[in-house]
Formats: C-alpha cells, structure tokens, sequence
C-alpha cells in the first residue's frame, strides 16, 4: 500500500507541474506572467521549505515575506501558497513516508479527507473578492500564531505512542483533516492543526510528519490545479518556489542536525502576528476607499 500511495503522490506531482508549466507558459506568450523577481521569489521559497520540513510551517513565512517585499497581491495570496508548496511538500512526504511507519488504514483515510476537505475549499476561496480575503487571511495568520503560541507553551496534549487510529478516534481523525484540509486552501497552514490532533488522539509525535506531509502532498496537487484554473495565484512565483523550494527541504531533512527551533519559532510568531496586522489595516483601507468611492458616487 505504501508504494501505491508513493506512486500516486509522484503521479499527482507530475501531472500539477505539467499544468503550472502550461499555464506559465500561457501567461509568458501573454505577457501577464508577472513583474516580481524570479530569484527573490524562489529564495523564499527554498528557505520557507527549509523550516516548512522542520514542522515550523512554510505558509505563515512565505506570506510575511511576499506581504512585506510586495510580491503578490492579497486576493493571490492564498492561491500562491497552495500552488507553491505543491512539490517541496509532496517531496517531503516522499521522504517522510519511507522513514516513519504509519498504519496504513489510519494514513490513507485522513488523506483522503484532507483532500476532500481542500477541493471543497479550493471552491470557495478562489471566488474571493480582494477584501475578503484579506479580511480571511488576517483571522487565519492570528489562528496560526495562536496554535504556535500554544504549542511554544506546551498546551498540546504530548501524544503517546500509537502509530495508528481505531473506532471513535479514527473518526475524529477524519473529520478533523477534512476541516484542516478546506482551511488550508485559505492559507491557514495544515501543520500544526494536524500535529495538535494526531497528540489530541494519543498517537506517537513522530507520527505527525508523514500524516500532515502526505495529507498535504495529496490535497495540495487537487487544490492547486483549482487555483490555477481559475487564475487565482501569481503563476512566476507559483513556479519559483515549486523549483527552488524542494532545495530547501533535501537541505533540511538530510544535512542539517539541530537548529535553535523553540527561539525560531518565537520569531515566527512575531511576524505573523505582524503580517495579520497589516493584512487587517489593507482590509480596513480598501473599506474606507469603497466608502468614499459610494459617497461620491451619491453625490
């Protein structure tokens, strides 16, 4: 079963990338594929990846760095994450899977309902307006930042060492990912939502990885191809990040051995809470502007 699924996430992975190549290149003869910087977008990419695969979460760093260096719009925001994180996560699976041992009913139910999860997601939040999203993607960086805060703090439960659900528990499991799969379209991050559950039902810490790895490794590709058609994303920095961000990830999972996380994570906190900040002052500000535009429009 554990090389059916392999095969099935590496399929799933070629075919996303032949459709983000097909829409890039659509973009290029268009002349609408975008100003941003190729290099600056692939760098954030590689080193959100890096920490992505410590189990910090890419998501909450890439959107601190694209909202402060303004490199996407906030209606592609989501969008640009979920396409971006498509092959270094699906990479990261592919490594996580072959070293940690899941049981096998356990993994592939709550992937499935990630993936369920996020193409009912994926829906909605493509046919966001602007300030919609801004105003979603502020909640969703305040909720991330409160999941860290709480796992900085040791409010998790610490887990126990089962490697696989049963009965009620594998029920909660499933309806638990198809949630964190339809939030993470809009940007929330299935991390650490995920790691919180897997300890909530007793299961091993070590567990959590090939769970939240695989299930976004599946969901993302589904999600992603959404995105993409309905020209929801920024297709270069989509594509500088699916290049450049598995860099970040071979990197961290095979020559790094220990990093000061607990201190990294501090920081990641600050700047997400930071990027909430000013995703809820652009959404106030677009406000204010459409209140003026319909005064005048009176007048």
């Amino acid at each position: 079963m554990l090389k059916i699924l392999l095969g099935v996430i590496a399929l799933a992975g070629i075919v996303f990338f032949a459709v983000l190549v097909k829409d890039c290149m659509k973009h290029y003869k268009q002349k609408t594929l975008g100003n941003e910087s190729f290099i600056t977008s692939g760098l954030i990419g590689a080193v959100a990846n890096f920490f992505d695969t410590l189990g910090i979460g890419s998501f909450a760093i890439e959107t601190s760095l694209f909202k402060n260096f303004k490199l996407v719009g906030d209606k592609k925001l989501p969008g640009t994450l979920n396409v971006g994180a498509t092959l270094p996560t699906i990479v990261e699976a592919l490594i996580f899977l072959t070293v940690v041992q899941v049981e096998p009913v356990t993994l592939v139910s709550m992937l499935l309902a990630a993936v369920a999860g996020a193409l009912v997601g994926a829906g909605i939040i493509s046919k966001l307006n602007e300030k919609a999203v801004q105003a979603a993607m502020g909640i969703a960086l305040v909720c991330v930042a409160l999941l860290m805060i709480a796992g900085q703090l040791n409010l998790f439960p610490v887990g126990g060492d089962a490697i696989g659900l049963t009965g009620g528990k594998l029920i909660i499991g499933i309806i638990g990912n198809f949630i964190f799969g339809a939030l993470n379209t809009l940007g929330i991050g299935l991390y650490a939502p995920c790691m919180a559950l897997v300890f909530a039902l007793g299961m091993s810490p070590k567990v959590a990885f090939p769970i939240m790895m695989a299930s976004c490794a599946i969901l993302l590709p589904f999600a992603s191809v959404k995105f993409i058609k309905e020209q929801a994303h920024a297709p270069k920095t989509s594509l500088a990040i699916n290049i450049m961000g598995p860099i970040g990830v071979l990197i961290a999972a095979y020559l790094v051995k220990s990093l000061p996380l607990s201190t990294l994570k501090w920081v990641v906190v600050a700047v997400v809470l930071y990027t909430s900040f000013i995703m809820f002052k652009s959404f106030k500000s677009n406000k204010n502007a459409e209140t003026v535009d319909s005064s005048e429009e009176s007048a």
